[in-house]
C-alpha cells in the first residue's frame, strides 16, 4: 500500500519563494556562522504514528515553502519513541533529500529511551548509540545540531561533553548544544567545548510570558555575553498563551489528554492572568499569541522559538506575527 502511495503522490518542488523574507526571518545564531530562522518547527507533538502522516507532510512542505529552514527533533518524541524521527526519514526520502543543505536538522538525548541503564540521562555510550540509531530513523548521514537534552547529575560533565566532542570529530553532528542544563555547568560546557575546538552553537530552554527561569537565573545575559545562541521551546506555553484557554478548557484541546499540560495549571489566577496579558495585546492590535511570540524574540540574546503545530493555519499565523 505504501509504495502504490509513493507512486500516486505528487512530487514536491519546493516554492522559488521561500527566501524571499530572508533579511526579515533570520537571526545569526551567537557568534557562529549559522543563521536560524526566528521560528522554527518543532516536531515534540503532531509527529507520531497516531498523526496523519499526509498532515505532517502538509505541515513541513508548508514551513519550508515560506523559509523554516530549522526543524527540531529528538530521539523520544513520538508517541511512541522514535516515531517523530521515523517520520520524518519518511518525509526526507520522499520529499526533501534533493533539499538536504537548505535544512538545519536537530535532535537530542538525554531523557527515557529505551530499557535498561543506557537509555537515559548523559553516559557517553547512551548519547552515541542513541545518535547512531536517530541517524538510521532519519535517514540521515550527519545532523547538523545534536544536544545533550538534559543534565545530568550523576554524569560527568567531561563524560557528556567529550561524547558531544567525539559527535562532531566523526562527522555525525555538525554543531553541539546543550538543553536546560544550569548556569554553572552551561559554563563548564562553554569551557570544555572551546577547549577541544567544538564551539557551543547553542543552547535550548523554556522562556515565555509565564516562564522567566532562564532570564531570572542569568543564562539568556550569560549565552548573549559569551556568543552562544539561545532557542526557547514552548514560546506560547504548549497554549496557554493564545485565546484558547481563557474562558474554560475546549473539548479536545491539549489540556485534555496531554501529561505536560494539565488542569491544574488552569487555576482561576491563572485564567485571570492570561485574559489580562489577552485585553493588553489587543490594545496593542495583537493576539495574545502574537504578544507571546514578539515577546520570546525581543529578549537579548534569542535567536528563534519552536513552535508545535497541528495546523498549516497555525504556523500561516505564526509567521504573521513576527513579520
Amino acid at each position: 500500500m505504501r509504495r502504490k502511495e509513493m507512486i500516486l503522490r505528487e512530487q514536491y518542488v519546493a516554492s522559488p519563494n521561500r527566501y524571499d523574507n530572508e533579511d526579515v526571518l533570520y537571526r545569526r545564531c551567537g557568534r557562529s556562522g549559522v543563521k536560524l530562522p526566528k521560528i522554527s518547527l518543532g516536531f515534540w507533538h503532531n509527529f507520531g504514528y497516531n498523526d496523519p502522516y499526509d498532515r505532517c507532510r502538509e505541515i513541513t512542505h508548508y514551513a519550508f515553502d515560506h523559509g523554516i529552514t530549522h526543524f527540531d527533533l529528538a530521539n523520544n518524541y513520538g508517541p511512541p519513541y522514535g516515531a517523530a524521527e521515523e517520520v520524518f526519514g519518511r518525509l526526507m526520502d520522499e520529499d526533501f533529500r534533493p533539499y538536504r543543505d537548505e535544512l538545519f536538522i536537530a535532535s537530542k538525548a538525554g531523557y527515557d529511551m529505551w530499557e535498561g541503564p543506557y537509555g537515559n540521562w548523559g553516559s557517553r555510550k547512551y548519547l552515541m548509540a542513541s545518535l547512531d540509531q536517530s541517524l538510521k530513523r532519519m535517514k540521515l548521514d550527519y545532523v547538523d545540531l545534536f544536544y545533550s537534552h538534559r543534565y545530568d547529575p550523576e554524569t560527568p560533565l567531561e563524560e557528556t561533553l567529550q561524547a558531544l566532542v567525539d559527535m562532531v570529530k566523526q562527522g555525525k553532528a555538525l554543531y553541539v548544544g546543550i538543553s536546560r542544563w544550569p548556569l554553572e555547568a552551561l559554563k563548564f560546557a562553554k569551557e570544555y567545548l572551546a577547549a577541544h575546538d567544538v564551539p557551543l552553537l547553542i543552547y535550548q530552554g523554556r522562556v515565555n510570558m509565564i516562564d522567566h527561569s532562564p532570564i531570572d537565573d542569568g543564562i539568556l545575559d550569560y549565552c548573549a555575553d559569551n556568543g552562544i545562541g539561545f532557542i526557547s521551546f514552548s514560546p506560547l506555553a504548549q497554549g496557554l498563551l493564545t485565546d484558547k484557554y481563557l474562558n474554560g478548557i475546549p473539548e479536545g484541546s491539549r489540556v485534555t489528554h496531554s501529561v505536560h499540560l494539565t488542569k491544574d495549571a488552569l487555576t482561576p489566577e491563572m485564567i485571570a492572568h492570561l485574559r489580562d496579558m489577552s485585553d493588553k495585546a489587543k490594545q496593542e492590535g495583537k493576539t495574545l499569541a502574537d504578544k507571546a511570540l514578539n515577546w520570546v524574540l525581543e529578549q537579548r540574546g534569542v535567536t528563534s522559538v519552536i513552535v508545535g503545530i497541528s495546523r498549516v493555519e497555525q504556523m500561516e499565523r505564526n509567521l504573521a506575527a513576527i513579520s
